[in-house]
């Protein structure tokens, strides 16, 4: 499983979110200033400057609610969440087919992640293509809504013909670097709350969150 989506704000919360983006219009800058030298050639849209007082206290709030989300927890495995952006695409913006890049200023970007925060309605385009090996996934998703894809895969935005896009976006650096090891480790999780959920507590099932805890610190690095 490479991809996770799932409902992370509620409509409350996207609405303190975005009242705060209004109040800090002014801060909104060329999104090529965090760009890498590559992909920088590609990117247009804009960017919430990341040193602006609305985005230090609205990037808080996020990673806040990333960190206590179960599913994404067991998703991630989560180290570091860093580089955390708020973005916005008018008519006639796109951002091309790019990498990210492997570092950022504060980590490793193992995990990509991006935050929906309006509606479909709201915007014409705009959609977050993620390509892996021979395939080629489109996300549009709800607003609250979230998307997490490994960062070692290249991804775009499609023009936006209509409307404006508004999303949040940053990078995972977890204590599993493998793609693979973190979705073995997802699927224990998974199955072994599961088991709890229906069975409850059993001899066997303490075997097995033994096994998950020890295989994450022969994993971790």
């Amino acid at each position: 499983m490479n991809y996770l989506t799932c409902s992370l704000l509620n409509d409350e919360e996207i609405k303190i979110l975005k009242k705060n983006l209004d109040i800090d219009n002014n801060s909104w800058e060329d999104g090529k200033k965090t760009a890498g030298s590559f992909a920088s050639k590609v990117k247009n849209n804009l960017q919430l400057n990341r040193d602006s007082s609305i985005s230090k206290k609205n990037t808080d709030f996020v990673v806040k609610k990333l960190l206590t989300n179960a599913l994404i927890k067991s998703f991630t495995i989560p180290k570091i969440v860093h580089s955390v952006m708020f973005t916005k695409s008018l008519k006639g913006m796109k951002y091309g087919r790019h990498i990210d890049n492997a570092f950022m200023s504060t980590g490793r970007a193992d995990l990509s992640f991006t935050i929906f925060l309006n509606n479909k309605k709201d915007y014409e385009g705009g959609d977050l293509i993620v390509e892996n090996i021979n395939t080629e996934n489109k996300f549009k998703l709800n607003q609250g809504e979230i998307i997490i894809y490994p960062s070692t895969y290249l991804h775009s935005v499609e023009e936006i013909t209509a409307g404006e896009r508004l999303v949040c976006v940053g990078w995972i650096e977890s204590y599993v670097k493998s793609i693979e090891e973190r979705e073995y480790l997802f699927d224990i999780d998974a199955a072994a709350r599961g088991m709890l959920s229906k069975y409850g507590r059993s001899n066997e099932l303490d075997l097995i969150f033994k096994s998950y805890a020890n295989l994450l610190r022969v994993l971790a690095n």
